[in-house]
């Protein structure tokens, strides 16, 4: 009995392995079918993708290249480009360097010796904004102090008799004209040695009939003045970290 069943279990074991072969053989055609229907539409041969313009734009149209960069790409070279990278940060220093090109003005007066009391100077030192060193003069000076606006636009409106240095690098400005106010103070670096702009500020005042006190407490200066009827000047000055000099320049134009 045993015997007899054996070739009809071979048979049927058969016919199961084919029709296992069968349904493989259907799914992979169908996984086939569906890459190729994804491939069909990235490449836009379908009629879904071939109407999306932008898809059909991004895929067949040309790849854009900048030849000014084309030397730049040399990341898996051994050797480092023959010119530097566009676009660099520029090195220190650079601006100092510039500014020390512009030509000094000329007929500059040398401002006299400086006197060793500076009670301004220690004002100076305590103002952290431009209010307050307004405020540390007192007077009607101090009273527009209140007033005062913050823009850069103030360093433009500086009276002709006090301007800023020529290579001026503004790093704040404020002013006031309002109830019968007329102050601007401005604070800037100059690649200049400090004697340069006391000679400048110090000629400039004069000129203008200021008078020019000049006071000195280590390295920073002041340099203030008043003329009648006219308003008065503060210039206070200290050296720059780096070179050239930091001032900040008060005129209160009445």
């Amino acid at each position: 009995m045993r015997r007899a069943t054996i070739p009809a279990l071979t048979s049927s074991l058969a016919l199961l392995l084919a029709a296992c072969g069968a349904a493989n053989d259907a799914t992979l055609n169908a996984q086939d079918n569906t890459l190729d229907a994804i491939d069909d539409a990235l490449v836009g041969n379908t009629v879904a993708s071939a109407g999306d313009p932008a898809l059909t734009a991004a895929l067949h149209d040309q790849i854009m290249v900048d030849p000014a960069l084309v030397q730049q790409a040399n990341d898996d070279a051994v050797r480092p480009p023959t010119t530097p990278v566009a676009g660099a940060v520029a090195p220190d220093g650079i601006a100092v360097a510039a500014m020390k090109s512009v030509a000094l003005p000329a007929g500059l007066r040398s401002a006299p010796a400086a006197s060793n009391d500076c009670p301004q100077c220690a004002a100076a030192r305590r103002a952290l904004t431009l209010g307050a060193l307004a405020r540390a003069q007192g007077g009607d000076t101090g009273q527009c102090a209140a007033r005062l606006g913050y823009s850069t636009a103030w360093a433009n409106r500086l009276p002709a008799a006090m301007p800023l240095y020529p290579d001026a690098r503004v790093t704040e400005a404020a002013g006031a004209d309002a109830e019968g106010c007329a102050l601007r103070v401005v604070s800037f670096a100059s690649a200049q040695p400090m004697q340069t702009l006391l000679d400048f500020y110090y000629t400039r005042a004069t000129d203008a009939g200021f008078a020019a006190g000049h006071q000195a407490d280590g390295a920073e200066h002041v340099l203030a003045g008043t003329k009648a009827g006219a308003g008065a000047y503060l210039v206070t000055l200290r050296p720059h970290r780096g070179g050239g000099t930091e001032v900040d320049l008060m005129v209160d134009a009445r």
